[in-house]
C-alpha cells in the first residue's frame, strides 16, 4: 500500500512525501532545488537531489501534526487511527500548519 503528498513551502511545491509499507519517502522537486532563493523545509532534510528513506515518519513531519484534544477532534471527526500518524499528516496538514510547510494528499 502506498499513500502521498505534495509538500509546499509558503505555497510553493517543494517536493513529494511517500509512504509505501513500512517506510517512509521524501524527495525534493528538481525546480525546487535549482531555485537559489528556496532553503531547504527543515534541517534535517536539507536541499539535496536524493530520496531521503526513513522507517518512521520523518520527526519534522511528525511536528506538524496536532496533539492532545486537537488529535481527538480530528481522529474521531476524520475517522482516522490515532496511530496512523501518515494519514492524518494527509488530512489535515493541507491549510492550518504551524510553520510555512503544508500537505495536500495526493489521490491517485
Amino acid at each position: 500500500m502506498s499513500a502521498k503528498g505534495r509538500v509546499y513551502q509558503k505555497g510553493r511545491f517543494a517536493g513529494i512525501l511517500e509512504k509505501k509499507g513500512n517506510e517512509y519517502f521524501f524527495v525534493y522537486d528538481d525546480d525546487f532545488l535549482q531555485d537559489e532563493n528556496t532553503k531547504s523545509i527543515s534541517l534535517t532534510l536539507p536541499k539535496k537531489k536524493k530520496k531521503f528513506k526513513s522507517h518512521y515518519l520523518f520527526s519534522f513531519f511528525f511536528g506538524l501534526l496536532a496533539e492532545g484534544i486537537t488529535k481527538e477532534i480530528q481522529c474521531r471527526k476524520l475517522k482516522i487511527d490515532p496511530d496512523d500518524h501518515f494519514e492524518r499528516l494527509l488530512k489535515t496538514a493541507k491549510y492550518d500548519t504551524t510553520g510555512s510547510v503544508t500537505i495536500e494528499e495526493i489521490n491517485e
